[in-house]
């Protein structure tokens, strides 16, 4: 089973991995600010054009790792661009195989969260009732945990829709990737340059993960402000400018 990928230009390759429940076509924007890159737009596992991933055979984030860390060895060396889900991603395949460099929004990586100093983020983690009852109730849980109460009502219809036909592969990610306890040193051992990213408006433990990282990898540290989790498709215009210096200085 392949990924789906969206294709264009020519250049040093540039990979871009969406946020859970979206799809490639998240970084349009971005894509056409890169005119001198080979941009090559992921449909991750069982999401967008990805051939889906059947309800309820187990999957597990290491598969898209996997899947990832093929693909840049196919086509060379890249930059790669991840939000979110796909920062986490994004993350994991750097650590196993080169990449040029890396560009992140609030990447999920919260095993580098450190018991003591950020016991408030993880408290709120923890808080989150994240078992697998009711479907509807799962999907307002995750969708108003990343941009507040209410927003799961407020999607429009072809949103929700397609949140409800990806659901389970969401889930299992998720289940995977909170399980995940992959310590900070096992990035801070990367030697790729790299700018992390998160909104001002961004949940707490996705904000210090952002510090927890930068602070690790010595990576350029960004806060873009009046700005929630989902930045890089509600506000491209703030963020893309700082994910395309970062690729155009490597």
């Amino acid at each position: 089973m392949s990924l789906h990928v969206e294709a264009s230009g020519t250049g040093e390759p540039v990979v871009l991995l969406h946020s859970h429940g979206l799809a490639g076509g998240q970084w349009r924007k971005l894509a056409g600010e890169l005119p001198a890159h080979r941009v090559l737009a992921v449909d991750l596992s069982g999401q967008g054009k990805s051939e889906p991933w059947p309800e309820p055979t187990p999957f597990a984030f290491t598969v898209d790792v996997e899947r990832v860390v093929d693909l840049v060895r196919d086509v060379g060396p890249a930059h790669v661009v991840g939000h979110s889900y796909g920062g986490l991603v994004a993350l994991h395949a750097a650590r196993a195989t080169r990449v040029r460099s890396l560009a992140l929004f609030d990447p999920v990586a919260f095993g580098v969260l450190d018991p003591d100093a950020d016991r408030d983020a993880r408290a709120i983690l923890d808080a989150l009732d994240l078992s697998w009852d009711d479907r509807e109730r799962w999907l307002r849980t995750f969708v108003e945990f990343w941009s507040g109460a209410g927003s799961w009502a407020a999607l429009r219809p072809a949103a929700s829709d397609e949140f409800r036909r990806v659901a389970w592969v969401i889930h299992e990610g998720v289940r995977t990737l909170m399980a995940d306890r992959t310590p900070l040193a096992a990035f801070a051992a990367l030697d790729v340059p790299a700018l992390v990213m998160t909104g001002e408006r961004s949940p707490l433990p996705a904000q210090r993960v952002v510090q927890r990282l930068a602070e690790a990898m010595h990576a350029r540290h960004v806060v873009v402000p009046d700005v929630g989790h989902l930045g890089p498709v509600t506000h491209a215009r703030d963020v893309n400018p700082h994910i395309v210096r970062s690729i155009e200085a490597r």
